[in-house]
């Protein structure tokens, strides 16, 4: 099953849902990285919940996810947008801990649970919407969870899953979110919240092969769900060497004369893709007139 993503109603108007699979597109990061089991999940995790926030806006607007905690994993950083693309990265990508009590990554313990989420999102005005909330378990779910309560003031629900292969590969990894619209009736908040502690943990559903409407369907009812459209999901970085050119010509032609004088070539990395770009001598002295 190619990776994509659905927008749903459901009982009559009163909930917004989105359901993602994320796992080609978690096992694409997992590959550029390298990234231990529960490195993996952390973020696998922050790029599913951030793909489908992505979904959430229009046109060319983006955002940035950070979880900024005070586990060994550091900084989770992840970009998406309205097309369903997305990037991501950890600090630490070799991070890996015993298992939790339940049996499972700890990822709240590569995580930390002291610390910030932050949600950046650029939607073309002069300034960019910037909200932040406190984390408050390290399990990432709760914690998207609570920044769509307190931040943005949308009752929701998330849910996000990544399993792992004893190789290191991405089994299963996907997620959904559930949010209340304005005069959503308690019978249906209910019923919801009962279903919510009845279903799986969102990487099984998505290892037992349930497409992202089925995954609505078990957590919202069957015949209670109205999809509304669907949208292709995928590891896609924006990094480029004319990017990175640029970034060399804006350095200076001091600092470029260093970089002839003392290797005679250059090299930059991307955090987001681990793509590497080289370049010679010759380019770097083309550089060097653009900067004069």
């Amino acid at each position: 099953m190619k990776d994509y993503m659905v927008r749903a109603l459901a009982y009559d108007g009163q909930i917004r849902a989105y359901a993602a699979n994320t796992t080609a597109t978690v096992q694409e990061a997992q590959r550029r990285h390298y990234t231990w089991p529960t490195a993996s999940a952390a973020l696998g995790r922050t790029m599913t919940a951030g793909v489908m926030m992505g979904a959430m806006l229009k046109g060319d607007n983006n955002l940035t996810v950070k979880v900024e905690g005070n586990g060994p994993i550091g900084l989770i950083l992840v970009d998406s947008n309205a097309n369903g693309e997305v990037r991501g990265y950890v600090t630490n990508p070799q991070t890996h801990l015993d298992l939790n009590e339940q049996g499972k990554l700890d990822v709240r313990g590569a995580v930390g649970t002291e610390g910030s989420l932050t949600i950046v999102k650029d939607l073309g005005m002069r300034e960019n919407f910037t909200g932040q909330v406190p984390l408050v378990s390290g399990e990432l779910g709760e914690d998207f969870t609570y920044y769509f309560a307190t931040s943005e003031q949308v009752p929701s629900s998330v849910g996000v899953g990544v399993l792992v292969n004893p190789d290191n590969s991405i089994l299963a990894a996907g997620g959904f979110i559930i949010q209340l619209m304005p005069g959503a009736d308690d019978a249906t908040i209910e019923s919801i919240e009962r279903r919510l502690k009845l279903i799986p943990p969102i990487s099984k559903l998505i290892q037992q092969g349930l497409s992202p409407e089925k995954i609505l369907e078990a957590v919202l009812g069957e015949g209670k769900v109205k999809v509304l459209d669907s949208l292709p999901v995928s590891f896609k970085c924006k990094c480029s060497k004319e990017r990175f050119g640029a970034a060399i010509i804006s350095l200076g032609s001091t600092e470029i004369q260093e970089m002839i004088d003392e290797d005679g070539q250059a090299e930059a990395q991307c955090h987001f893709c681990h793509e590497t770009y080289h370049f010679d001598q010759q380019e770097l002295e083309s550089f060097l007139q653009e900067a004069k």
